[in-house]
């Protein structure tokens, strides 16, 4: 299994997993037209040319940055694979200097085990709440608020 940029190309198997979850209510829905236009800040994984795991790392500051968007084919569950991906944004967050890693998420245990630790919505700036403006769920968000500083 490799981790790589993503490619337009893979815009279809992006919104497919993305679809997959967020039909069962354990993420929040992307449009392919967000994809396209953040595609730069996905990564897959992928094994003999399938694409099994995503996320992304989107910068919102100069010393701030979200994990989103991350997913893994039924499949390759409980293989490491989404932990991989979280190590490869922390990684790429390191190399540009930032300093804290936060995500919103449903799944507090798994990033628990990735090393983050749950902290109050209030505390953060207001600028990582642009994207939740246009989501359904606002102001109502259910997402916990996880963070992780790095060293």
């Amino acid at each position: 299994m490799i981790i790589r940029k993503a490619r337009l190309s893979d815009s279809e198997a992006i919104h497919k997993l993305v679809y997959h979850y967020a039909k069962k209510g354990l993420m929040l829905a992307r449009s392919r037209s967000a994809i396209y236009e953040d595609i730069r800040n996905y990564s897959v994984m992928e094994e003999d040319g399938e694409v099994v795991g995503i996320g992304a790392l989107s910068i919102l500051w100069v010393d701030l940055a979200e994990v989103r968007t991350l997913a893994v084919k039924e499949s390759f569950s409980g293989q490491g694979v989404g932990k991989k991906l979280v190590q490869h944004f922390l990684e790429e967050a390191k190399e540009l200097g930032i300093q804290k890693v936060f995500t919103l998420t449903y799944q507090t245990a798994f990033f628990e085990k990735c090393g983050f630790k749950e902290i109050s919505k209030e505390g953060m700036p207001h600028k990582i709440w642009k994207d939740c403006l246009n989501c359904p769920k606002f102001p109502n968000c259910d997402e916990v608020l996880m963070e992780m500083e790095i060293k």
